[in-house]
């Protein structure tokens, strides 16, 4: 085989999914680019429900984020400048919508709506913190006590 050749295959789906249901974060992303400074960041993202994400948009140009989803169902929230709600949709791996694109400057959540959901998402690296402009305020911020609360609403425009 050749090196650094990786298959993107449903034990590597097991494998990431077990990590993120036994992380307190309840997801783990798998990346396949090898450094933080990569041009491209390519990487699979394990979510299980109840996980977080607080609502933020990246700012910078290059960064439009695409999201494939390739296991279970994944819920995502697109908001306006003040945080209201402007389009919810179900992404699920084999549906007619599995797969999303995000231009840069779009408020967005997403959310596992079902056990086991992995996506693959693509965008410009390198990494960097988001920055204050690029959190929403009007959201409570990843740990902060009012993220359950508002994260089970979330949950809630999509019902089964």
């Amino acid at each position: 085989m050749s090196p650094g050749l990786r298959f993107i295959d449903n034990a590597l789906l097991d494998e990431v999914g077990v990590e993120a249901r036994q992380s307190p974060r309840g997801r783990k992303n798998r990346n396949f680019h090898s450094a933080d400074d990569c041009p491209a960041h390519r990487l699979l993202n394990a979510i299980e429900p109840g996980s977080y994400v607080a609502p933020h948009r990246h700012l910078d140009p290059h960064k439009d984020e695409t999201m494939i989803v390739l296991r279970g169902r994944l819920g995502l929230v697109i908001f306006d400048e003040a945080g209201g709600v402007l389009r919810t949709a179900v992404l699920a791996a084999g549906a007619d919508s599995f797969g999303v694109d995000i231009p840069h400057g779009s408020w967005h959540t997403v959310l596992a709506l079902d056990p086991g959901t992995v996506f693959f998402e693509a965008k410009a690296g390198p990494f960097r913190a988001l920055t204050a402009a690029e959190r929403a305020s009007w959201a409570p911020p990843e740990g902060d006590a009012a993220a359950t609360p508002y994260g089970e609403w979330l949950r809630r425009l999509f019902p089964r």
